[in-house]
C-alpha cells in the first residue's frame, strides 16, 4: 500500500479553496487514471473520473515522485 503524502500547498491553499474535494478521490485519481502525463517542472498529471464529483474528470498533480500531491481540480477541458 502507497503512503501517499501531501504538500503543504495541497493542505492550506488547495482543500481552503475547493473544500469538496477529498483526498480519497485524489488517491483514487493516481491509482485510476485514464491518462496521465508528464508536466512541466518535474510533475505529472492524472485525469479520471469522479462518479461523487457528478461525473466529472478529477486532474490531480502529483510531485516527481509520483506520490506527493500537490493540486487537484474538476478538469472542465479534459476529453477523453
Amino acid at each position: 500500500m502507497v503512503n501517499y503524502q501531501y504538500t503543504d500547498y495541497f493542505e492550506n491553499e488547495v482543500l481552503r479553496k475547493r473544500p469538496y474535494l477529498k483526498k480519497k478521490w485524489c488517491v483514487y485519481v493516481i491509482e485510476n487514471a485514464e491518462k496521465c502525463e508528464v508536466q512541466e517542472h518535474n510533475r505529472y498529471r492524472f485525469w479520471a473520473r469522479i462518479p461523487d464529483l457528478n461525473d466529472r474528470y478529477l486532474r490531480v498533480v502529483t510531485l516527481q515522485d509520483r506520490i506527493t500531491i500537490h493540486n487537484a481540480f474538476p478538469d472542465r477541458s479534459y476529453k477523453p
